[in-house]
C-alpha cells in the first residue's frame, strides 16, 4: 500500500499547472485541486500552534459551502511547516522535514482509509492494517514515506521504522491507529522531507502528535463517512494568517462559513 493512495490525477495536474506558465492569473486558473468538491480544512493559530480547528466544505455550484460544526484537532508537538504537496513551492516560512515534530503544511490529496477492524463506513479505499504493517520512516530506503507488509518484503526491509500500523499490538493497546486516512504528502518519498503523515484518531484531548493530524473518535468516524473518492477531496492545514493571505489566490474555502 502506498501512502499517496488515489491521488495520481491531482499530482499530474499539478506538474501540468506548474509547467503552464506563471502569471498570477493563469496560476488561480490552473489549480490542481480546482476539480476538488470536498475539502477537510485545518487552521492553526500560527506556525508554532500545535492543534487547531478541523472544518469541512462541500463545493455546490461553484461555491464552497460548510458541512457539519468545526470540530477541535491536535497536529505536530512543534506546530506546522510547508510540506511537499499540490501547492505551489513556498516562497517563506518554515520547511517540513523528517523527525522535526511539525505537521505538514498546504494543499494535499486525501489517500486511503485504513485502521483496525476489517472494513469500515467509508466510500474511501480502505486498508485493514495487520500486524505486519509498517508505514517507512527511515530516509534513504527504497520504502520510505510508503505502508507495506513485512510479509511481503521481509522483516530487513523494516528495520529502524518506528511506524507499526497495528499500534494496538505492538504499543500496549494504542488507538490511535484504530481509524484514519493518508495525507498525500511527499508523495515522491523526497529524503528527509517527511514520511508517513496521517489523520488519526488522537490519544486524548491535548495530546500532540510527531506530525499527522489527530482527533476524536466521533469526528474521524463523520469524516470518513462523508468522504467520497468521486469528489476528489483534498486536505488543507494552514496557519490562518497564511490561510486568509491565500485564500482568493488558492480558491480556499471561506473558514467563518456556517452549516
Amino acid at each position: 500500500m502506498n501512502p499517496v493512495g488515489n491521488v495520481g490525477r491531482l499530482l499530474l495536474a499539478f506538474a501540468l499547472a506548474a509547467s503552464a506558465g506563471c502569471a498570477r492569473h493563469a496560476v488561480k486558473a490552473a489549480l490542481p485541486w480546482q476539480h476538488a468538491r470536498q475539502a477537510v480544512v485545518v487552521t492553526t493559530a500560527d506556525w508554532n500552534a500545535d492543534h487547531g480547528t478541523l472544518r469541512r466544505f462541500e463545493r455546490r455550484h461553484g461555491r464552497w459551502v460548510a458541512a457539519g460544526e468545526p470540530r477541535p484537532v491536535e497536529i505536530g508537538r512543534s506546530g506546522s511547516a510547508w510540506g511537499i504537496g499540490l501547492h505551489p513551492a513556498p516562497a517563506a516560512g518554515p520547511v517540513k522535514r523528517e523527525g522535526d515534530g511539525r505537521s505538514p503544511a498546504g494543499v494535499f490529496g486525501i489517500g486511503d482509509a485504513f485502521g483496525y477492524a476489517d472494513t469500515t463506513s467509508t466510500a474511501l479505499p480502505y486498508q485493514a492494517m495487520q500486524a505486519s504493517s509498517y508505514c517507512v520512516d527511515v530516509s534513504g530506503s527504497p520504502l520510505y514515506n510508503r505502508i507495506v507488509d513485512t510479509r511481503v518484503v521481509g522483516e530487513d526491509a523494516v528495520a529502524g521504522a518506528t511506524e507499526p500500523m497495528r499500534r494496538d499490538l505492538h504499543e500496549n493497546g494504542d488507538q490511535r491507529y484504530r481509524l484514519g486516512f493518508v495525507i498525500a504528502h511527499n508523495a515522491g518519498a523526497v529524503p528527509m522531507a517527511g514520511s508517513c503523515i496521517f489523520a488519526h484518531v488522537w490519544k486524548s484531548p491535548g495530546s500532540t502528535t510527531s506530525g499527522c493530524t489527530a482527533m476524536a473518535a466521533t469526528t474521524m468516524e463523520t469524516v470518513l463517512s462523508w468522504l467520497r473518492p468521486d469528489a476528489q477531496p483534498v486536505f488543507i492545514l494552514l496557519p490562518l494568517a497564511e490561510y486568509r493571505r491565500l485564500q482568493s489566490t488558492w480558491d480556499l474555502p471561506p473558514v467563518n462559513a456556517r452549516p
